[in-house]
């Protein structure tokens, strides 16, 4: 595709600088494609990329006026995506680490003077509960709970209104309580409200 070093290309770049909105979008056309197969092989997350991807393009438009002192703006573009892409994954992975420790604290307490401390699995016991949801709950809360993607993108992504995303959910939600319930009795009451719904 285009590289942002002919006359034109900086003028268009300049253009942009200035707040010219149709350069802009001629910018995200000649980009869009490339900057998101980069941050697919990174991320190996479709909704997780366009998320990415449209706030990379959203931190260029922001910070637009620095544009035309850019030399190289491929460059330039690549590393404002890797940069926020690390941190998003960064951030992904701190969540979910907080919320394995809470989890695993939760449970510390709740079977320890339990008969059952030996022999329960929490993760393998909700994992294998959704395993058990039909599929298009088992999607929806997937992408949610373990991917950490909004029920917005999802309902996009799933081509359906984001009030059947959250219908899904609450199903889901529900379903994975009643199954924990069963298998593990009173001890794992306090567990389940880390899944809201």
């Amino acid at each position: 595709m285009t590289d942002l070093s002919s006359n034109s290309d900086q003028l268009l770049l300049i253009k942009v600088s200035e707040g010219d909105e149709i350069a802009f979008g001629q910018l995200f056309k000649i980009y869009y494609n490339q900057l998101g197969d980069f941050i697919f092989r990174i991320t190996e997350s479709a909704l997780l990329t366009q998320e990415i991807v449209q706030d990379v393009f959203l931190k260029v438009w922001i910070n637009r006026a620095s544009l035309s002192t850019v030399n190289c703006f491929k460059a330039y573009l690549f590393v404002v995506a890797r940069n926020h892409t690390f941190n998003c994954l960064k951030r992904l992975a701190r969540e979910r680490s907080q919320q394995k420790e809470w989890v695993n604290s939760v449970l510390h307490h709740a079977v320890n003077n339990a008969e059952e401390a030996d022999t329960i699995d929490t993760g393998k016991l909700i994992d294998d509960a959704v395993e058990l949801l039909p599929a298009r709950q088992k999607k929806v809360y997937t992408l949610s709970r373990q991917m950490g993607i909004r029920q917005q993108e999802i309902a996009r992504e799933l081509n359906i209104s984001h009030q059947t995303v959250k219908k899904h959910m609450a199903l889901a939600i529900r379903f994975l309580k009643r199954h924990l319930r069963k298998y593990t009795g009173l001890i794992l009451l306090m567990i389940t409200s880390f899944l809201p719904e």
